[in-house]
């Protein structure tokens, strides 16, 4: 009897675990359901999953020769959300983007004195990896411009230069006349120079030769007499004539009035417009300003000259008839000369080697 309520006991026993069992067992399911949720607050798993799939992009950035750059600036953009983020070269010269998500990105890398590297479109996929071969900065392109301004003594002595080469029919000296109308003025050392050379040039000599025998066949100046010495006396009469008035007609009194002795070629207009423009720079001239003036050192330069002139010409031809008439002559003969200059000289001009005036 006391075997048989044992017995009973034992089996009631494991009838009530196996029923606690069946009963648990839709807990433990229930439990384990709820961490493969996604939306559980304690889903780590699909964090952990993301980590291993995003990606990533590096690469090491050097020069031309191969040399490595540091602390090179790297920008990468996300072209889809127009996101942008940076990150320096390392003291090697590499650089890594790590967490990136799939899609589309382009990297612009800069530096200090260099040029700049932008890489084509590069495409992530989940989990790449990506290199970026070859990211090489140019050497930074620089222009230079040199502005090269002559001073006005220099452009003023190449105008010189330029005068002393015209000669009409490549003989005879064309020095004061000027075929640019935007020409620049003379400084004083340039007004003496050409003076200078316009009073001695070879066939400024030969000039006074031929004047002191027209003089010596119509016997003009008769107190100089004839022969050789009276042809001397005549050529150098003509010399003086010539080297005093240039000289302070062109270098002296333009210097002190800041007046241009030169001749600016006209070339425009009716003829009648020409002509007395020619005549009228006899007695007017450019100023060193630009503007029209009166030539007061012109016409100063042939008073001087003439007053100057009393000292070696014969006794019975001085007196102030004889200023005032090489006045009158010089400024007569002026505008003859302005008028070839501005309808004859300038086809017939010539500039060293043959080559014509402009």
């Amino acid at each position: 009897m006391n075997k048989c309520i044992f017995y009973l006991f034992l089996l009631s026993a494991f009838a009530g675990i196996a029923a606690a069992q069946q009963q648990s067992a839709p807990l433990a399911n229930v439990e384990t359901a709820a961490v493969e949720l996604p939306d559980s607050p304690g889903f780590v798993a699909s964090a952990t999953n993301d980590n291993k799939h995003s990606a990533s992009i590096f690469g090491t950035v050097t020069d031309p020769s191969g040399q490595i750059v540091p602390q090179a600036r790297i920008v990468l953009t996300d072209l889809a959300q127009h996101k942008e983020q940076q990150i320096r070269s390392s003291e090697t010269g590499a650089f890594t983007f790590d967490n990136l998500q799939p899609g589309r990105y382009s990297i612009k890398v800069t530096a200090t004195g260099m040029g700049e590297y932008f890489s084509q479109e590069i495409v992530l996929k989940d989990g790449d990896a990506r290199i970026v071969p070859n990211v090489m900065l140019p050497i930074a392109s620089t222009s230079t411009e040199i502005h090269v301004y002559a001073n006005r003594d220099t452009i003023a002595q190449e105008e010189v230069n330029i005068a002393v080469d015209q000669r009409v029919l490549g003989v005879l000296p064309n020095f004061y006349s000027v075929y640019d109308w935007h020409a620049s003025p003379l400084g004083a050392k340039q007004k003496f120079e050409l003076a200078f050379h316009a009073s001695t040039d070879p066939v400024a000599f030969a000039g006074y030769g031929f004047v002191a025998a027209i003089e010596q066949a119509q016997n003009t100046f008769p107190g100089y007499g004839q022969g050789m010495a009276g042809y001397g006396k005549r050529y150098g009469a003509a010399f003086a004539n010539d080297f005093i008035g240039r000289m302070t007609g062109s270098a002296i009194y333009p210097s002190l009035f800041h007046q241009d002795p030169r001749y600016f070629y006209k070339g425009t207009g009716s003829t009648k417009s020409r002509v007395l423009y020619a005549i009228s720079q006899a007695v007017l001239c450019r100023g060193d300003n630009g503007h029209q003036e009166i030539n007061f050192s012109h016409i100063l330069g042939s008073l001087t000259a003439g007053a100057l002139s009393n000292l070696y010409f014969p006794q019975s031809e001085r007196g102030v008839s004889l200023t005032f008439t090489n006045t009158l002559v010089g400024t007569a003969g002026n505008a003859l000369n302005n008028i070839v200059r501005e309808f004859v000289l300038k086809g017939i001009t010539t500039r060293g080697k043959g080559n014509p005036a402009p």
